[in-house]
C-alpha cells in the first residue's frame, strides 16, 4: 500500500480555502483532537485539517484537489463508529459530513425517502413515523449515529432480526468518487437488474470507495402495535438455546436481545433511575418484542414464546404494561455499550454466527477468556446470532493486553468461522479488525477486494489504512 501522502503545504491550503468558506475549515488543536477520535477504544489520530463542506460540488472539488496532490482523505459522519473507520491514521484531510443533515423528501406515494448522510437515525425514524411510515434499522447509538455511517457499515440493530439491516433499505446512492466525479449508483426502484449493483457495493464499504452525499431509502408501513417481554434465566446458555427454539416454532420477533449478568448490572448502574430489580440468581436476560397490526395474533405469539421460555428454564416473565416501562427496559439494553466503556479500558468484538450456534459461541468465548486471563461482558442481538463481546482490561498487564490478547481474539474469530459465522456483523472492519481478515478470507479473495479498491481509488487517497489496505 502507498503509505506516503503529501502534507498540506501553504500552497495546497491556499487552494483549499478557495473551495469552501473560511468558517468551514478547522485547524486548531482542540478540533483536530476531537475529529481524530471516534468511539473505538481510546485511539486518536489527528488530521492536519478538518473541512465541513455544505454542497456536493464542494466535496467534489476537495477530492479533485486531494487526488491531484495525493493527500489522504477520511470522511466522517457522527463519529460513533467502533472499528476505527473514521480515524485519519495518515493525517491529511477529514471531511466532516455534519452539514449534510437534511431530510430532502419523504415520498408517501412510493414509500421512499431521500436524505443527506448527516441525518441522525432517530430523527429520521421520528419524522417518517409522523406520516405512518417506518424505517426499521435502529443501532444502539440511534440517538447520535448518522445515516451515512449506518450505510457505510450496513448497520443493524435490534429490529434486524425481523426487518433486516440497513442494506435491505437502500435503493439508490449519490456519491462522489475519489477523482471528484459525481454519480448515482442505481435507481429509485425496488427491482434493479441493470449492470453491476454499485448501490450494494457502496453499502458496507466504510468510506473507502466514495463519499455518500444522498441516500434513497425504502420505507414500510408503521406497525400499529408492539408488545415487550423481559425473560430472566439462571443460565446464560439456556437463554441462548431458547432463541433458536423460538424461531423453529414459527415465531419471528421484531427484536430478541441478550444480556448476560455483568452487562445488566453495569448498564443499570450507568443508566440510572430504572425501576427494575434483578434477582441475585439471574445470569441472563432476553428482551423480546413482537409487533404487527393484529393484537390478538401478537398476544398469541407472546403465549407461544412464554411457553418456549418456560421449557428452557426461565424465571417469571415480565410483560411491559406501559410505554414508560417499555422505554425503561429498552434503555437498559441500549446503554450497555456506554456502560462498559465508562467502567474500563476495553475492546469490543462484533461476532456473529447462525443463531442456533449462539450457545456454543458464548461458551467458547468464556473458555478462551479463562485461557488468556481476560474477562468479557457479552450482550447483543441474539435473534440474528450477533454477540457483542466486550473484553475488559481489568487487571491485565499492558504486556498481556498488547501481546497475548490478540491471540485470544484470534481464537474467538476462528471459533466464529468454525461455527459458520464471521468476525463482524454490523460494526465493520475499519482499522482494528483488518489484521484478522485472513481468518475468514483466503489471500486470493483479499486480493480481489484490493483490486476493487484500486479500481475506484488508484491513488489510495480515500480512507487509507482501512479494510483491505
Amino acid at each position: 500500500m502507498q503509505k506516503t501522502y503529501t502534507l498540506l503545504n501553504p500552497q495546497i491550503l491556499a487552494e483549499l480555502t478557495q473551495l469552501v468558506d473560511t468558517e468551514d475549515i478547522l485547524t486548531d488543536i482542540e478540533n483536530l483532537e476531537k475529529y481524530g477520535r471516534d468511539e473505538t477504544e481510546d485511539l486518536i489520530y489527528k488530521p492536519e485539517i478538518v473541512v465541513k463542506p455544505k454542497t456536493v460540488e464542494q466535496i467534489s472539488n476537495i477530492l479533485k484537489l486531494a487526488n491531484t496532490h495525493k493527500i489522504a482523505v477520511t470522511v466522517r459522519g457522527a463519529g460513533t463508529g467502533l472499528s476505527g473507520g473514521a480515524l485519519p491514521i495518515y493525517g491529511g484531510i477529514v471531511i466532516s459530513m455534519e452539514r449534510f443533515n437534511h431530510i430532502l423528501q419523504i415520498d408517501e406515494r412510493n414509500l421512499q425517502a431521500t436524505v443527506e448522510p448527516g441525518v441522525i437515525n432517530y430523527m429520521f425514524q421520528e419524522e417518517v413515523k409522523k406520516v405512518g411510515l417506518f424505517y426499521p434499522p435502529d443501532p444502539a447509538s440511534w440517538g447520535s449515529c448518522s445515516l451515512g455511517g449506518n450505510v457505510a457499515h450496513s448497520s443493524g440493530g435490534p429490529k434486524a432480526v425481523k426487518y433486516g439491516t440497513t442494506r435491505d433499505y437502500v435503493l439508490n446512492i449519490e456519491m462522489v468518487l475519489p477523482n471528484g466525479d459525481i454519480i448515482w449508483t442505481g435507481a429509485n426502484t425496488l427491482k434493479y437488474s441493470t449492470g453491476y449493483n454499485l448501490t450494494h457495493l457502496m453499502v458496507g464499504s466504510e468510506g473507502t470507495l466514495g463519499i455518500i452525499t444522498k441516500i434513497v431509502f425504502k420505507l414500510i408501513p408503521l406497525p400499529k402495535h408492539d408488545l415487550l417481554m423481559l425473560v430472566p434465566f439462571t443460565s446464560a446458555e439456556q437463554a441462548c438455546e431458547s432463541v433458536g427454539a423460538t424461531f423453529r416454532a414459527g415465531i419471528t420477533p421484531s427484536a430478541m436481545e441478550f444480556m448476560e449478568r455483568d452487562a445488566i448490572d453495569w448498564s443499570m448502574k450507568y443508566a440510572g433511575e430504572i425501576n427494575f430489580s434483578v434477582k441475585p440468581e439471574w445470569q441472563a436476560l432476553l428482551l423480546i418484542e413482537v409487533d404487527g397490526n393484529n393484537m390478538d395474533v401478537l398476544m398469541q405469539d407472546c403465549e407461544t414464546i412464554a411457553s418456549i421460555m418456560t421449557e428452557h428454564g426461565c424465571d417469571e416473565i415480565l410483560f411491559a404494561d406501559s410505554a414508560e416501562q417499555k422505554a425503561s427496559l429498552w434503555k437498559i439494553r441500549r446503554k450497555v455499550g456506554e456502560a462498559v466503556k465508562s467502567n474500563s479500558i476495553y475492546k469490543e468484538e462484533d461476532t456473529v454466527v447462525p443463531r442456533a450456534e449462539l450457545p456454543m459461541l458464548l461458551n467458547g468465548v468464556k473458555a478462551i477468556g479463562k485461557k488468556y486471563g481476560f474477562k468479557s461482558v457479552c450482550y447483543g442481538h441474539a435473534g440474528d446470532g450477533n454477540l457483542h463481546v466486550n473484553i475488559i482490561k481489568g487487571e491485565l498487564s499492558d504486556e498481556a493486553w498488547n501481546k497475548e490478547l490478540p491471540k485470544g481474539i484470534t481464537e474467538i474469530f476462528e471459533l466464529c468461522k468454525a461455527l459458520g459465522g464471521t468476525i463482524s456483523g454490523e460494526h465493520g472492519i475499519g482499522l482494528v479488525q483488518k489484521d484478522y481478515l485472513p481468518i475468514v478470507f483466503p489471500e486470493h479473495q483479499l486480493q480481489l477486494m484490493r483490486n476493487l479498491k484500486t479500481l475506484f481509488d488508484p491513488n489510495l487517497i480515500l480512507n487509507p489504512g482501512k479494510m483491505v489496505f
